[in-house]
């Protein structure tokens, strides 16, 4: 077996089996005789055989050749040549050479014999780029390609190694590198597309050693065209999805791969498949995010995220009524984010540099709401060991937001009215009035027109809260909204627990668009905080967010759903007329009597006859 023998300046020669129909040289440890000499470029020559003859060629252009002392670009090699690349000095000879143990000779445990210079130049070669590739995966996925591609042409001793990744059903070229580790800008011209498109349909790896010879493919016009010798094809495969493939080649010589380069390129292709899964899959959530950012811009309305016409519509009254002084009542279902519209309109109001103070009505015991609301003096009732204000006191100029309006007790709904028409409260035990200057802002989840029926709430309290109304829309009825807002709460938790999940996987949207989201907006907050503190995977699966199909609100007949749709449009259209049944009707263009049928059905009550649904 011929051999080159290198001659270093210090210690023993080493020598070098010249095995391969292609054997290269150079300082990179990639090549098949790596040394390590000045002058010597990472890839400087190569040792190509051609059937008959050992011929020595460059490979970069800037590294100069010395044969027997004569300058040569491309030379065939004889027995005994002297070769001088760069400062290196070398040795060819027809027969192997016996060096000494523990010199690189060829026994069982010399590396550089054919099968075990090639089993550890494989080896080395797949831990480097193991560890490469984890690192090249966070950063660009250029940049990964190419360290992939370099990898596969340094191993291989091909010319040039191409990278195909489906796109709409065809292979387009993502990433091309010669063996020079430079891209190539044309290579769509340099593959063959039989060869390609066999692997695409088989999804198995292919090896030709002579393309032009080979039965299946020697009349190809791509084969033909290129002047193919050496091709090796191999699919790239993630958990069952084709990515595309890997495509490595030369023109000069034939038989340059063997099963073994095969079997080593699809080790190397399955471990890059996963990795670029991974990278690509990283790649598009930073454009979604990316888009996402994009999206709140034109969908966010303060700190309010929505783009369904009925927000539209909400955003539209908030902007308006925001700049007077009138009192505004918030309704809607628990969750819907009736905190956030009342922090808006204050926000966007001229008390903007007042307070904006907050009590909920239905979280107080009865017994200490109404010194919740006015303060109370020193002494007033048991415990009262100082004087303090109450939260109109400590409104003022500001926005007092009344939330769960309608859990206020009757006794301090007569007082609260009171306060709104006179502009003065009374602290508890104190008969001294004081005047406040604050915009009141209400909220409630309860039909107020129902409590006002059933005596448990004021009316003349409603209509003095009730100037404007507005109602906000379940988060089931608001569309692709919930996408958005699932987005951006992931996107925000994630980031301020430093969870290691970066997005959801696809089936997940889909759950989170289907389920009703019956607490709404503050449900989908602890549901997304409690799966990133739970789920130790980069994607939220349905089961990380308690959305299996269990979760999912059952298909309905389609008579049964549309009677479903008609009654909830007919109680929001209810409830944006604050419970006035005949300008629903209207708006409705129904009679009366239809409006009090889904009415008396949601109480639960049979319907009357006669015309007593038109009563006001």
């Amino acid at each position: 077996m011929p051999t080159i023998r290198w001659f270093p300046r210090q210690g023993p020669p080493r020598a070098y089996a010249v095995y391969k129909p292609m054997t290269t040289i150079g300082r990179a440890l990639g090549n098949d005789v790596a040394v390590e000499a000045p002058g010597l470029a990472d890839h400087h020559a190569q040792v190509v055989f051609d059937g008959r003859d050992f011929n020595l060629e460059e490979i970069d252009r800037q590294g100069e050749i010395l044969i027997n002392g004569k300058k040569k670009r491309r030379a065939r090699l004889v027995h005994g040549d002297r070769v001088t690349l760069g400062e290196a000095e070398l040795a060819f000879s027809v027969f192997s050479e016996s060096m000494p143990q523990g010199h690189e000779g060829n026994d069982e445990s010399d590396p550089t014999s054919p099968d075990v210079s090639a089993e550890l130049a494989g080896i080395r070669k797949l831990h480097e780029f193991s560890e490469r590739l984890m690192v090249h995966a966070k950063g660009d996925i250029d940049d990964l390609l190419h360290y992939l591609l370099d990898s596969i042409v340094d191993l291989t001793g091909a010319e040039r190694g191409i990278l195909l990744l489906q796109q709409d059903g065809a292979p387009v070229v993502r990433a091309a590198r010669d063996m020079k580790k430079e891209t190539i800008t044309d290579a769509s011209g340099s593959i063959s597309d039989s060869i390609v498109r066999r692997v695409l349909e088989t999804r198995k790896p292919l090896i030709v050693s002579d393309a032009l010879a080979d039965t299946a493919f020697g009349k190809s016009e791509s084969v033909v065209a290129l002047s193919l010798s050496s091709v090796m094809c191999v699919p790239l495969l993630a958990q069952g999805e084709l990515l595309g493939v890997l495509y490595v080649g030369s023109q000069k010589v034939k038989g340059l791969f063997d099963r073994g380069s095969l079997d080593l390129l699809g080790i190397f292709a399955g471990q890059a498949s996963l990795i670029l899964a991974n990278a690509m899959l990283l790649s598009s959530l930073r454009a979604d995010k990316d888009k996402l950012v994009k999206e709140l811009t034109d969908k966010r309305f303060g700190d309010i995220i929505g783009s369904c016409p009925s927000m539209m519509e909400v955003f539209k009254k908030l902007q308006k009524v925001a700049t007077t002084d009138i009192s505004v009542l918030i309704t809607g279902e628990t969750g819907t984010g009736k905190e956030l519209i009342a922090r808006e309109i204050h926000r966007r109001s001229p008390r903007i540099h007042g307070p904006f103070v907050t009590i909920n009505c239905g979280a107080i015991p009865e017994n200490l709401i109404e010194s919740e609301l006015f303060g109370h003096v020193k002494g007033a009732f048991t415990g009262a060991i100082a004087s303090r204000p109450g939260k109109f006191q400590a409104a003022q100029n500001g926005t007092l937001f009344l939330d769960e309006i309608g859990e206020l007790p009757l006794n301090l709904q007569v007082k609260l009215l009171r306060a709104l028409q006179e502009r003065v409260v009374y602290r508890v035990g104190d008969s001294r009035p004081e005047k406040v200057d604050i915009r009141i802002v209400a909220a409630t989840n309860k039909n107020l027109d129902d409590e006002i029926k059933k005596q448990q709430f004021r009316e003349d309290l409603y209509y003095r809260l009730n100037v404007v109304n507005i109602f906000l829309p379940p988060l089931r009825e608001r569309g692709d909204d919930v996408l958005i807002i699932a987005k951006a709460l992931l996107s925000k938790y994630a980031d301020e627990m430093h969870s290691k999940v970066v997005g959801y996987g696809p089936s997940t949207l889909g759950a989170i668009r289907k389920y009703p989201w019956p607490g709404n907006i503050r449900q989908l907050e602890n549901r997304i905080k409690k799966a990133l503190v739970l789920c130790d995977k980069s994607l939220l699966q349905p089961e990380d967010m308690d959305l299996g199909p269990e979760a999912q609100a059952p298909i309905l007949p389609l008579e049964k759903a549309k009677e479903e749709f008609q009654r909830k449009y007919v109680l929001e259209a209810l409830e944006r007329n604050n419970g006035n049944r005949t300008q629903t009707a209207r708006d409705l263009g129904v009679d009366p009597r239809t409006i009090f049928r889904y009415l008396e059905a949601e109480r639960g009550a049979p319907p009357p006859g006669g015309n007593e649904g038109d009563a006001e």
